[in-house]
């Protein structure tokens, strides 16, 4: 798993669950009993508002249908998800282009979310080395609350904005790194106050919501609002929101690695060889970008120490491992680009 926050405080988090932010508000019980009332009033009108908290009474006696019947009511809902991705295509394109430039400089793409959405972002990052080779540093999840609450429920650390500029601040943000903010609401304060204090910074900063008009996209350089509607189960944003989220970030982070040369057209030449299955698919993997046989390919990946784009280079280009370590670093990790220059000199 990525590195969240070391310093995250133990203070509570969930996800947009409904009435997350009626149980826990910061430090509700040293207010008067009016006081608190008054701001949970305040966050009820708030949650009433969302296209993510919106009651359905057509589905009011689910409970009582056959489960088949249950099931295919939510398959449909799932299948509206991917029309409501695709109606911000342009906008996930634009971020995609502005976080592959910062990380060719050496940026950074961080997650920042709460409940659900912090898990989303932790999960996508999580995944990045072994998919595509990046360093732990490189892509990072950050969850309100610290790694406990990618387990638990930590009751009111999305309620902190405070909480977020720590966590960042740990990290040392770059002007070329690139902070990304997972809600679901729209409005948690963590992901909010992460957006914000990022741009403070000078970081680049993404927005990805499932409410239109949100806190969080207003912040953010380049707001994605992903509005499937309303939840088959009230306010359960971990069904379509959370699946509309899981998209993005695939987006996200795939995209701008396709953009980094982390692949050769659509094989995952820096996949990294850390078990029996991964070894297996860099031997297929070089057999497909290179149709060599068994012999060469293992003698390939052999003398490049297991490295998949550098044993694809030596067998198409005839070079030895070192000139095609060279040749890589020369084009920043393209391989079509190493196999032109390799072309042109050879």
């Amino acid at each position: 798993m990525p590195p969240t926050c070391p310093n995250a405080s133990p203070r509570p988090d969930t996800s947009d669950s409904p009435g997350a932010s009626d149980r826990a508000l910061p430090n509700s019980s040293a207010l008067p009993n009016s006081s608190a009332l008054a701001n949970h009033l305040a966050v009820r009108a708030e949650l009433e508002a969302l296209t993510t908290e919106a009651f359905r009474p057509e589905l009011a006696d689910i409970d009582q249908l056959p489960t088949l019947d249950i099931a295919k009511l939510m398959n449909t809902e799932d299948a509206a998800v991917p029309t409501a991705v695709a109606a911000q295509l342009p906008l996930i394109a634009a971020a995609i282009d502005a976080i592959a430039e910062r990380m060719a400089r050496g940026g950074r793409l961080i997650y920042a979310g709460a409940g659900t959405a912090g898990r989303l972002g932790v999960l996508d990052a999580s995944e990045c080395p072994p998919t595509f080779n990046t360093a732990p540093a490189q892509v990072v999840g950050l969850i309100a609350g610290g790694r406990e609450a990618m387990v638990t429920s930590i009751e009111g650390a999305e309620d902190s904005a405070e909480l977020a500029r720590a966590d960042l601040d740990a990290l040392a943000l770059t002007p070329d790194d690139t902070v990304v903010g997972v809600s679901a609401s729209g409005r948690t304060p963590y992901a909010v106050g992460a957006v914000e204090h990022a741009r403070a910074a000078g970081a680049l900063t993404v927005g990805v919501s499932c409410n239109t008009a949100s806190a969080l996209a207003a912040a953010a350089d380049h707001g994605i609002e992903i509005v499937a509607g309303p939840e088959l189960v009230t306010g359960s944003t971990r069904l379509k929101a959370g699946t509309a989220q899981k998209l993005v970030l695939n987006m996200l982070s795939t995209i701008t690695m396709i953009r980094l040369g982390k692949t050769y057209g659509n094989l995952m030449v820096d996949v990294r060889a850390t078990n029996d299955k991964l070894r297996a698919r860099s031997h297929r993997i070089v057999a497909l970008a290179t149709g060599a046989t068994d012999d060469e390919i293992e003698t390939a990946l052999t003398a490049t120490n297991g490295q998949v784009k550098n044993a694809i280079l030596t067998i198409l280009s005839g070079v030895d491992a070192p000139t095609a370590t060279r040749l890589l670093a020369e084009n920043e990790g393209h391989l079509r680009a190493a196999l032109a220059a390799a072309m042109r000199t050879g």
